[in-house]
């Protein structure tokens, strides 16, 4: 029975792997050539291989050894890559994940025979690979077994890239290792198939010359990065002290430097103290002679001192690994934390304000200031690059490609742009559903993209940037793009339209994101149903985000969704209406203007405000929001942007910036129009958020509903 604490555990280490095998795969089908991919590769199966065994997995661990095998004979050469190794070991990486959530996660009990068919397609790979008949049953491939290695021995390993590092590993096993039945000999023939590496035994006590406790000192040469020259020591560094240092790297294409001297390696390498070679170069001999002859070293150090120091060319530093796994239900604590102490903070400034306690100036402003930063760093540790996501719908373009028997390629921008992990978790469902619609409805045949001049391969783009206090992601395909009058007969079909409407083609592109609508002429396991794109719009909506369809027919078609940096802590603007105090988000933000009775009048009821030679429409929060009590004679509007659009917002007064931790709204609330959420301010008074993008959406309605009645004001549209 596997332990509780230790699987998961296993269950966060294997599904990174996992992850980081489908993408290594998937690269590697781009560019089978690469070596350090099929490194890539190799070294992620044989970490699950080998942490599965030592949580006590057997049956994955089992299954990967014979993953591990083939993969090995692709690294040696003896098996090519080809799209049917991609396709068997991607079936490999599904089969870990199953047997793994059924282990750990409570899934579905998984056929063995599933396991059995993938390790015998492996057997016939191999088989046809290396010109011979397939086996009866046993290991894929049979490995050989160690050469046996000694003193001051070469062992010869493949042949190195211009690209070089090298390695210092010094490996001391101990009585455990030996008890265990390990052997030196197989991980420094481990070692020589990553590359060059000279081995040094220091076997014997330099004073008595009798066998003392093993160590080797191991210089290793090649392209290889240093997790997989630990990865050699995997299994055994619980019972043998292993250490590794990277001491170089491309010494092929830089001229030497600063040589390092012998006393320099041997004191960084821990073998003599500082004390011990001055006191030995006062003698005035050769060091590494004066060393062996004062019994401080024995002479097999200084030999592989010497081969290192003929290697090095300059120092380089070994930067230990800084990062460790924290649990986001702890991340999430910590961020409400932080919230509730920027709002006590805003309190306290603002008490200090009120009464003018000279002593608490300073000390305020402090808190102020560290609180400021606090509050960023916890909200930069949120953040993740959303390449994390962008890897997923790789292996998704090609699997679902290949079902419907399209050729597409996909190609990503912008993977290191942050934003926050709470709108990363949930864009995944949104982005499928477009990639899938690109696939299935945008993207043609090969056939037919080459009867239209197309080339047979398809493209899908996914890409990603900032955009001030947003990030905006946009899916491109280079497909049939979307059909105009198509969709509008469509959409005047099920009522979104009136017939005879003229309507521009954002609009008509807007009603793809009406419930239930679908283009597509009969229901396939793909799509049909209507529920892709109104997924779409609901999920970002939910994110505060927005979404903007642009396609050209026959060209293609491209979404833009626009999703803000953070859920957690805002820039805003706080302004007043009545008693009411509303939050504007201060990247939407940008000026304010005074509204006045000779404004009002010059425009006969229209409500509209020349701002810098536009005409931008206006909204009363007051009416709005339904306040009561008169309104100033003097008004101040603040002029808000989303998505290339001005609208004013008409208030009282506007008090000044925010720092805006963002609380939910109550369930009765939670659907209340122009309003996105809620915060609480310095003196305790709740403050609501507004809803710009609906605010915008009102504005526009009542001013082409004020057009459209002659000049007369209505009750004013229903926004939803």
């Amino acid at each position: 029975m596997v332990d509780a604490e230790y699987a998961e555990v296993f269950r966060e280490e294997a599904a990174e792997l996992l992850e980081e095998l489908e993408t290594s795969l998937l690269a590697l089908e781009q560019a089978p050539e690469e070596l350090k991919l099929v490194g890539r590769v190799f070294r992620a199966m044989h970490t699950i291989k080998g942490s599965s065994a030592m949580f006590g997995f057997d049956d994955i661990a089992g299954f990967t050894h014979h993953v591990e095998t083939v993969l090995d004979k692709v690294r040696d050469g003896t098996v090519p890559v080809t799209n049917q190794l991609i396709d068997l070991t991607l079936a490999s990486r599904d089969y870990i994940k199953a047997l793994l959530e059924a282990a750990v996660g409570g899934g579905e009990a998984v056929d063995a025979s599933r396991g059995e068919g993938i390790i015998e397609s492996l057997k016939v790979l191999v088989s046809a690979s290396e010109g011979a008949e397939p086996g009866d049953g046993g290991e894929v491939a049979t490995t050989p077994a160690p050469a046996a290695a000694g003193d001051r021995q070469a062992t010869a390993g493949p042949a190195v890239s211009a690209s070089l590092s090298h390695y210092r590993i010094r490996f001391t096993p101990g009585p455990e290792f030996y008890d265990a039945g390990g052997d030196p000999a197989q991980l420094i023939e481990e070692l020589g198939k990553l590359g060059k590496c000279s081995v040094y035994d220091h076997c014997h006590d330099a004073v008595t010359g009798e066998p003392c406790d093993q160590t080797w000192d191991i210089l290793l040469t090649t392209d290889a990065g240093i997790d997989a020259v630990k990865d050699v020591f995997i299994f055994v560094e619980n019972v043998s002290e292993v250490k590794v240092w990277r001491l170089a790297e491309d010494v092929q294409k830089e001229g030497y430097g600063e040589h390092k001297r012998l006393g320099e390696i041997l004191i960084e390498r821990g073998d003599v103290t500082a004390a011990d070679v001055e006191q030995v170069l006062s003698q005035q001999k050769l060091l590494g002679e004066m060393l062996v002859d004062a019994k401080l070293v024995k002479r097999s150090q200084v030999e592989s001192a010497l081969q290192e120091q003929r290697i090095v060319n300059q120092k380089a530093t070994v930067k230990a690994a800084g990062s460790i796994r924290v649990a986001s239900e702890k991340l999430d604590k910590l961020i409400n934390l932080v919230g509730e102490l920027v709002v006590t903070q805003a309190r306290l400034s603002q008490i200090n304000s009120s009464h003018d306690f000279a002593e608490l100036l300073e000390p305020v402003e402090e808190v102020e200031r560290l609180t400021a930063e606090l509050r960023d760093c916890a909200l930069n540790i949120r953040m993740l690059p959303i390449g994390t996501t962008f890897g997923k719908f790789s292996r998704l373009v090609r699997d679902l490609s290949a079902d419907l028997g399209k050729e597409i390629d996909m190609v990503t921008e912008g993977a290191d742009t942050e934003l926050d992990k709470t709108v990363i978790e949930k864009l995944g469902d949104p982005l499928v559903h477009l990639i899938r619609n690109a696939i299935d409805h945008g993207i043609e045949s090969p056939e037919e993209r080459q009867r239209t001049g197309k080339p047979r391969r398809g493209q899908i783009r996914m890409a990603a940037a900032h955009s001030g206090a947003n990030v905006v992601i946009s899916v491109t395909d280079d497909g049939k793009g979307l059909d105009c009058e198509v969709i509008k007969a469509k959409a005047v079909a099920r009522g979104i339209f009136k017939a005879g409407a003229e309507l521009s083609d954002t609009e008509i592109f807007n009603a793809i994101f009406a419930p239930g609508f679908s283009t597509a002429d009969k229901v396939t396991s793909v799509s049909g149903r209507g529920v892709g794109m109104d997924v779409v719009k609901s999920a970002i909506d939910e994110l505060k985000g927005t979404v903007e369809v642009n396609s050209r027919k026959g060209e293609g078609t491209t979404v833009n969704i626009t999703l803000p940096l953070t859920l957690a802590i805002i820039d805003g603007l706080l302004v007043r209406a009545g008693t009411t105090h509303f939050v504007l988000p201060l990247a939407q933000v940008e000026e304010c203007v005074e509204l006045t009775q000779d404004d009002i009048a010059r425009f006969h009821g229209r409500r509209v405000l020349p701002v810098r030679e536009q005409l931008v429409p206006y909204v009363r929060l007051r009416e709005f929001f339904e306040i009561t009590g008169e309104r100033p004679q003097l008004e101040q509007m603040v002029v808000v942007h989303t998505k290339g659009e001005r609208v004013g917002l008409v208030l009282d007064d506007v008090i000044g910036g925010h720092q805006t931790v963002i609380k939910s709204l109550g369930w009765i609330y939670r659907n209340a129009p122009g309003l996105s959420g809620s915060t609480i301010l310095g003196s305790g008074e709740v403050a609501l958020i507004i809803d710009v993008m609906r605010m915008v959406q009102y504005a526009r309605s009542e001013e082409l509903a004020f057009v459209e009645a002659g000049g007369r004001r209505g009750p004013g549209p229903t926004v939803h």
